[in-house]
């Protein structure tokens, strides 16, 4: 078989698409980051043009839009971490040096000095390196932005260097494979950023009217957890249950509990998941959960998006083989026009 200027230049493309992750390896993540992000806000860009702004007024917008989602959505959990973290090794510090476990006649004493201790250097480490690690997120940022804006900028070539490589028979396998990135992406961008933002307001009335010391650091850190599939903010609400316990606040020990687990771990999904329901990505939450973990232990921060994308993909890859073997006389047809 010949192999004709499509072929060839598609191959081009896979060899060097794969040289580039080599070459870019340090910034990967974030090339990954800008490109899940122009994806998700290419409708805001054909909607400005749509309006009568020009492209390139459209794409400068849009990216602005980009640059302070991706700034509202890291400086917090960095401030949290470098700025607050006396607060958190004081909260540490309010857990008892000994707990008591007595059940019937067996008593038993834990000491909890040695668990506090290594919390708080773990916290001062993680703060160092934030501080340290600052001058390169910086300059990851700029990366970012200058990447969205491009992608933006020529949204379409992308999709036509596919289209031009792949036969027209087969132009339905990357249609359904772009609209289930898509619908996969807004899940995991609109609706979960969504979920954090109500999950913190309601976090911070909640530990606000309880009394902590710090209802805002707590409620960013529920905010936080809400990005962690099936477990999220009621892992907080547990651990601050039993911390109340551990020093004698049981009163508020159950009311965080009880209130906690219904305002902060159920409303948010309850409400406003059910509202932006239609952007969700067609996978379960367990099926994300795999997804997620896999993504975060293999590839780090940046496997919170690529593991459930790549989960994603490829159920609907299965449904498509589904739908092939379901129709065996069109696929024969196909099968025999192609050979």
């Amino acid at each position: 078989m010949v192999l004709n200027r499509g072929r060839l230049l598609g191959a081009l493309l896979v060899v060097l698409a794969a040289l580039a992750a080599v070459v870019l390896a340090e910034v990967l993540r974030t090339v990954v980051f800008a490109v899940t992000v122009a994806y998700v806000l290419y409708p805001v860009r054909k909607r400005l043009v749509g309006r009568g702004v020009s492209s390139r007024i459209a794409c400068v917008v849009t990216t602005v839009i980009a640059f302070l989602a991706a700034v509202l959505l890291v400086v917090p959990l960095l401030y949290v971490l470098y700025r607050r973290r006396a607060e958190l090794i004081e909260i540490l510090g309010q857990i008892p040096d000994v707990v008591p476990i007595s059940v019937g006649e067996f008593e038993l004493v834990i000491e909890t000095v040695p668990y506090v201790a290594a919390a708080e250097v773990w916290i001062r480490q993680v703060a160092l390196a934030v501080a340290a690690a600052a001058p390169r997120l910086v300059l990851e940022l700029v990366v970012f932005t200058f990447l969205v804006y491009g992608l933006l900028y020529r949204p379409r070539a992308v999709g036509t260097a596919v289209f031009g490589v792949v036969p027209a028979e087969y132009h339905d396998i990357p249609t359904r494979l772009h609209e289930r990135t898509r619908e996969t992406l807004y899940s995991i961008y609109v609706l979960q950023a969504a979920t954090a933002a109500g999950t913190f307001v309601l976090a911070f009335a909640l530990f606000a009217i309880l009394g902590y010391d710090s209802p805002a650091l707590l409620a960013v850190i529920a905010g936080v957890l809400q990005f962690i599939p099936v477990v999220g903010p009621s892992v907080l609400v547990v651990a601050l249950t039993a911390g109340d316990l551990l020093v004698g606040e049981t009163a508020r020990a159950i009311a965080v509990l009880v209130l906690g687990l219904v305002v902060v771990a159920f409303v948010p999904d309850a409400v406003i998941r059910t509202q932006l329901a239609d952007w969700t990505g067609k996978i379960s939450p367990g099926l994300y959960f795999v997804g997620f973990v896999g993504g975060i232990l293999t590839l780090g921060a940046v496997g919170l998006i690529v593991g459930p994308l790549v989960v994603s993909l490829l159920l609907e890859v299965i449904d498509m083989l589904s739908e092939r073997g379901a129709q065996p006389d069109r696929v024969g047809e196909v099968g025999g026009s192609v050979d």
